[in-house]
């Protein structure tokens, strides 16, 4: 995507070799010549049981296979709410969220998050008015990308209580919920016993986590109140063969191999923080609570709206520019933690180049 000389740490995939039991399952696959069409096979017990081993979240209903997480949440948003409808984002917020809602003839209302000394939370007055304006659905990123909040269980009945006042609808991305820092427990909107968890749809995969994106397999559960999506046969349809198989292996075999990814990346993210602290102490940073992902504050450096365009055009560094994240995004922009700690010392030291 950029020239030789510059240093991607944009893009969310890991820089990491293959879970052993993942990569084991592909190349028997490929040996076997099994590279046919799809079939669930064990892919949504293995993570009902990784679920319920996990996060301690019975899921009521046997999941259905979507390509990928996104899909799967415009499958969920067709069964709660139409063209023209309003759904609110806690912004700044993942991009294609925007692109899809936008094609789907839906009407994005951000919801900003608040931000304070301690990082940022979600805005709970500002959400209830959100939701009191007419809003049909609440589109949920938990844990959140690109702030890296994982939601405690209190915020998450907040939400679901204010969907229960309003008549709001939630679907929740879980895509990163795999990806808690160590001592961080993910909460799954669904698992909550209220009326609005029952009603919710949720979308997962193994794609974040064991980094099998391009191998296209995710899976969407319905609440206990709701209707399985009249797509569902069809969505089975577009799933990879090989991502049912790698992610089956990676939720079955592959959670000690993702405990030793979670302690590599909080390692990471200490140290990110250690070293903008003691050269670029301008830049705040909340280190995250999940995902691998660094959500950087330029704003205080006078870069402009977009700093990554000056980080790559003058340090020859790669970041996500924040404005594709929202409006809220303006002198932001998002680093990927998941890579060697010599290759973020490098990217750091570009950083540093590029503003100084």
């Amino acid at each position: 995507m950029y020239e030789p000389d510059v240093l991607p740490l944009f893009v969310a995939e890991m820089d990491s070799a293959l879970a052993p039991p993942v990569a084991a399952a592909l190349t028997a696959a490929v040996e076997r010549g099994d590279t046919g069409y799809p079939h669930p096979g064990r892919f949504p017990a293995a993570f009902t049981a990784f679920a319920e081993r996990r996060y301690g979240w019975v899921v009521p209903s046997e999941p259905v296979l979507v390509a990928d997480v996104m899909v799967g949440l415009m499958a969920a948003l067709d069964e709660v709410c139409g063209p023209g409808d309003a759904v609110v984002v806690s912004t700044p917020a993942y991009p294609p969220f925007f692109r899809n809602l936008e094609l789907s003839g839906r009407r994005l209302v951000s919801s900003p998050l608040k931000v304070s000394a301690e990082g940022f939370a979600l805005d709970l007055d500002r959400l209830e008015a959100d939701f009191a304006s007419g809003a049909k659905a609440y589109l949920l990123c938990n844990p959140h990308n690109p702030c890296g909040l994982a939601y405690s269980r209190a915020e998450l009945l907040a939400v679901a209580g204010l969907a229960e006042r309003y008549g709001v609808r939630v679907v929740a991305d879980e895509i990163h919920a795999p990806l808690t820092m160590p001592g961080v427990g993910h909460v799954p909107f669904a698992s909550l016993d209220t009326e609005a968890s029952a009603l919710a749809y949720t979308a997962v995969s193994a794609s974040k986590a064991w980094n099998l994106a391009g191998l296209k397999a995710a899976l969407l559960v319905s609440g206990a109140a709701c209707a399985r999506p009249a797509s569902a046969r069809d969505l089975e349809e577009h799933v990879g063969h090989l991502g049912v198989l790698g992610g089956t292996a990676a939720f079955e075999e592959g959670e000690e191999w993702l405990d030793g990814l979670r302690a590599a990346i909080a390692v990471n993210a200490a140290w990110l923080g250690a070293e903008l602290a003691r050269r670029l102490p301008e830049v705040a940073y909340f280190p995250p609570r999940a995902t691998y992902l660094a959500w950087l504050d330029f704003r205080a450096l006078g870069l402009g709206d977009d700093p990554a365009e000056v980080l790559r055009e003058k340090g020859r560094v790669a970041l996500v520019p924040g404005l594709d994240f929202g409006a809220e995004g303006a002198g932001f922009a998002r680093l990927n933690l998941a890579t060697s700690p010599a290759i973020l010392a490098e990217g750091v030291d570009r950083i540093v180049k590029a503003v100084r």
